[in-house]
């Protein structure tokens, strides 16, 4: 049976002046696939020569084989640069000739041109390829890993509750949780983490924070290079609200505060009701 999307051996049936056509194994030589010359890669062959060639359908719906590497295959997790969106949904460069169409139904968040996600590919009913943003059901769960491992992990759904689904190494299922980042984030994102914690059921919860101790260091230098570049003051202190403290440091108000109380203790700055000051 000729599997569309992935990889199939063929004998070559016949070469004409546009390509080698290949035995489809029915019979009838309408069946057989066309190797177009462009799809040969400069390689040439003979009668019964056996190929391995990966298949898809063309525009008019017929089936075409080429020897180029697809970026993706059915089945398969591909993080897949967006090319055009339309109308009718959005078309991916999958390194063939031929784009990889995403139906809008299932655009799950905004797919912007020129960025890259990561998509599930599937065969649609009507034997096309197609591919999906909804990814979070074909994560495997991961073995092998450890708290404290530092991994790489793209960003696949941003929930209203701010807790983000990742990909981690883009094949395995984590989770960040909204306390656990205090960075601008967007789907598609590639970013630096650290395992924190492994849930039951295999998931990895994962972080953008490194040790405490060096959180507050680098938040520390941070302060003090912003109280600098502002005259030696700033107005926040232990009471400003979280979602100041976010803003404008990107960290927690409990790091914050921690922060501060060590700076206090090196005699570096001193607080009032109206801010934070420089101890010249």
């Amino acid at each position: 049976m000729i599997q569309v999307g992935d990889y199939n051996k063929f004998k070559i049936s016949r070469k004409t002046k546009i390509g080698y056509y290949l035995d489809a194994g029915t019979g009838d030589t309408k069946d057989d696939i066309l190797l177009p010359f462009k799809e040969c890669l400069e390689k040439e062959f003979e009668a019964d020569d056996e190929v391995i060639v990966f298949i898809y359908r063309d525009s008019k719906d017929r089936l075409v084989a080429t020897l180029r590497e697809p970026l993706a295959r059915v089945g398969n997790l591909a993080y897949l640069k967006v090319k055009e969106n339309t109308k009718i949904g959005t078309f991916l460069d999958m390194g063939i000739d031929r784009d990889l169409f995403v139906p809008l139904k299932e655009h799950k968040y905004r797919l912007n041109e020129e960025k890259s996600y990561l998509f599930y590919v599937y065969e649609d009913k009507t034997g096309r390829l197609a591919a999906t943003v909804d990814v979070e059901e074909h994560l495997e769960i991961a073995k092998g890993y450890k708290i404290g491992d530092e991994v790489l992990g793209t960003i696949c759904g941003l929930y209203r509750s701010e807790n983000l689904i990742i990909a981690i190494e883009d094949k395995y299922k984590g989770i960040m949780l909204k306390n656990e980042y205090f960075i601008s984030v967007n789907n598609g994102d590639k970013i630096k983490l650290k395992i924190k914690r492994i849930y039951e059921d295999g998931t990895l919860g994962v972080t953008t924070r490194v040790t405490g101790k060096e959180e507050r260091t680098q938040l520390q230098e941070e302060i003090l290079k912003y109280l600098e570049a502002n005259g030696g003051f700033m107005p926040f202190n232990d009471n400003s609200t979280p979602e100041d403290i976010k803003e404008t440091f990107k960290a927690s108000k409990n790091y914050f505060k921690r922060a501060l109380g060590g700076l206090m203790k090196k005699g570096l700055i001193e607080q009032d009701e109206n801010g934070t000051k420089l101890i010249k």
